[in-house]
């Protein structure tokens, strides 16, 4: 059946408004069904949210199946159960998460005394911090060129903060702790030193090989420990990476598997390079939304915790956190950081190991940072 000229202009135009009338709604629908947070006057670790915290790395430092490993097989000798190569971090599904498992542990011991799990945790640390491990560790980084790369740089960051907060902690088993990790934090400190000259351009993405984030842990190793080798080689090459950088995209975050945000990762290490003028100038710059009231920064959504890749987006919502925590002079960052670290904190105790062997730490630690 055909349609007259002017009908059939009148009804397309009225087909036309119909289709753009529902996508409009469509639109509207999807907008209204993300999900929402209220923001919370404060935010506080208190000893029940330590103890429920402390129950994840107590359940996977010792825990050495599944784990993924990132070992290279240059020969039949390398075909060996985690364990033979990484006696003290071998649980926690993978090397980084093994260490910053111990760092949570510590991290909780030391805050509070009273902790539910303390005894639990320090034998399992006193099992797995030996001398014996820890050069047995050192070995493998020395292994061949194949390990050179191994955990660069996020676990090496890790490792230097394991021992910064051991460093800190005037514990008896602590101290010990902190010798005995002293040939694998040195070894480390070392490859940071020999690595950063040869990196022409930083990592800009929101996973483990952010330059920035290693950097950033890295850093106050340097400062609190006394390294000065490694502190003047990390602000030497932050500097040569980030100072003039301007007007970062923070719109584009995030991307699908983000833990860290490349914006701030990178506020992060320069706020420790710079001094306080400088880093007002710089971060003014650099991202002028945190100052002219224009930032939208709204928490990951996570559709999928079960998904490893997919979960690090509740990662993403606490490294979020702890970076805007630190920026004392930022009128709204308390307000975000707030809203991401409750958005996500109730559900990295929800049974599943994707997100459970390693999002305690990056919770502790955006609290640490309050």
């Amino acid at each position: 059946m055909s349609i007259a000229k002017g009908p059939r202009k009148y009804f397309l135009l009225i087909l036309s408004t119909l289709c753009l009338t529902m996508i409009g709604c469509k639109q509207e629908n999807l907008k209204n069904d993300k999900p929402k947070t209220t923001p919370i006057e404060s935010v506080k670790l208190t000893i029940e949210e330590a103890n429920r915290l402390a129950a994840l790395p107590i359940a996977c430092v010792q825990n050495p199946l599944p784990y993924k490993s990132g070992i290279v097989i240059a020969s039949k000798k390398d075909l060996q159960m985690p364990i033979v190569h990484h006696p003290a971090f071998y649980g926690c599904f993978d090397w980084h998460s093994a260490v910053h498992g111990h760092w949570s542990l510590v991290y909780l011991m030391k805050t509070f005394p009273e902790l539910k799990g303390r005894e639990a945790a320090r034998k399992m640390l006193n099992e797995n911090l030996t001398k014996e491990n820890i050069l047995t560790e050192v070995d493998y980084f020395s292994l061949n060129g194949q390990t050179k790369s191994f955990e660069r740089t996020y676990g090496w960051a890790w490792l230097l903060k394991l021992a910064e907060e051991l460093y800190t902690w005037k514990d008896p088993d602590a101290q010990k702790w902190y010798d005995n990790l002293k040939p694998l934090t040195d070894h480390i400190a070392g490859a940071y030193i020999s690595y950063l000259p040869k990196l022409v351009y930083p990592i800009r993405v929101g996973e483990h090989s952010n330059t920035g984030f290693g950097l950033s842990f890295a850093i106050d190793y340097a400062k609190t420990c006394g390294d000065e080798a490694l502190l003047k080689s990390i602000k030497e090459n932050a500097l040569r990476f980030y100072s003039n950088d301007k007007d970062c995209p923070i719109a584009w975050e995030p991307s699908g598997y983000d833990f860290l945000s490349p914006c701030l990762q990178e506020m992060d290490i320069m706020r420790k390079v710079l001094d306080d003028a400088e880093f007002q100038s710089w971060s003014k710059a650099f991202l002028p939304q945190l100052f002219d009231g224009s930032l939208d920064l709204e928490p990951a959504t996570i559709l999928d915790r079960s998904d490893g890749k997919l979960v690090h987006l509740d990662g993403l919502n606490f490294s979020r956190a702890w970076c805007l925590y630190a920026l004392k002079g930022c009128e709204p960052c308390r307000e975000i950081a707030d809203e991401h670290l409750s958005f996500s904190l109730a559900n990295i105790v929800d049974g599943d190991y994707a997100g459970q062997h390693w999002l305690a730490s990056f919770a502790l630690y955006a609290f640490g940072e309050i």
